[in-house]
């Protein structure tokens, strides 16, 4: 069994179907086939299972506030998947105490940032956003002893990897359509940027719902691409039955939104259709219960 490197993509892939697939690809197929590849590896399922004082709830309002932070720090995605990643599998390893857990939080963000962004945030300005309830000692302590426990391997497959590779396969496929549309008939302005807009708008919604999975302890056993694809099926969804509904009451407004919403799109990658529906169902569940977090997104 091979191991990638902390990078993700250095190490030779010694298992022969992943290595021959991933020269004949590009190199955006090939990412995405070595990080499906080496998605097991790091699923952090069931990491409350030892844990006696971290409850589901304890974590989905530490990862409510990172998601927070991130934005506050103006960080990427990837960097808030990453650390909720980081900090899911230390809690495999060791029992955390109720008190530290917010520590382990901001640590797992400080490594993950060091991993994705360019600049990471100060600790100073980590812990000032913990209300200084700990010292710079203590969270490089635990930054050590994390990596220990994780054995350095950091470049674990995120939700924000494989949404990027996703909507960034699907929109191409979409705007290729769309062209062609507006070639076969009359170049159109107006239209052109409605799509545009119906393009954006189903790129944040699934990125909300990403977001929104995130947070929930119930995903935890689903593997992000699986995750990704489902989230991506019900924001297409969603937009298709809000255009739909637009246009009993304004016939023809949106003509290109549903347009978009409507296409056909090359096929996704999920073998378990079993496991595919039903978190594409527990998905659905978790947005009837956060309307107000999805419904300006869909009125856009």
């Amino acid at each position: 069994m091979s191991r990638l490197s902390d990078s993700g993509f250095e190490e030779e892939l010694q298992i022969s179907p992943v290595k021959h697939a991933w020269h004949e690809c590009d190199y955006e197929e090939s990412c995405f086939i070595i990080q499906r590849h080496n998605e097991l590896q790091f699923l952090a399922q069931n990491c409350l299972a030892h844990q006696p004082q971290i409850t589901a709830e304890a974590r989905s309002k530490l990862v409510s506030w990172l998601i927070a932070v991130h934005r506050q720090l103006k960080l990427s995605f990837e960097s808030c998947c990453l650390a909720v990643n980081i900090m899911d599998r230390f809690l495999i390893t060791t029992s955390v105490a109720a008190d530290c857990f917010q520590l382990l939080g901001v640590t797992s963000l400080l490594i993950a940032t060091k991993q994705v962004e360019v600049y990471s945030p100060r600790i100073t300005q980590l812990l000032s956003l913990c209300c200084n309830s700990f010292s710079r000692e203590q969270l490089c302590n635990l930054e050590c002893l994390v990596l220990l426990r994780l054995n350095f391997r950091l470049a674990a497959p995120t939700l924000a990897f494989f949404l990027d590779y996703f909507t960034s396969r699907l929109t191409g496929y979409q705007i290729g359509v769309a062209i062609d549309e507006m070639h076969s008939t009359v170049s159109d302005t107006e239209a052109w940027q409605e799509h545009r807009v119906a393009e954006i708008n189903w790129k944040w919604l699934a990125c909300k719902v990403c977001e929104l999975s995130l947070a929930d302890y119930t995903f935890n056993k689903y593997m992000p691409s699986v995750i990704v694809q489902c989230a991506v099926k019900l924001a297409k969804e969603l937009l298709k039955t809000h255009s739909l509904q637009s246009t009993e009451h304004n016939t023809g407004s949106v003509k290109t939104s549903e347009s978009f919403c409507s296409e056909e799109y090359p096929p996704f990658t999920c073998e378990n259709q079993v496991l595919f529906q039903q978190c594409t169902d527990d998905l659905k569940l978790l947005v009837s219960l956060n309307q107000d977090a999805v419904q300006d997104l869909i009125r856009l």
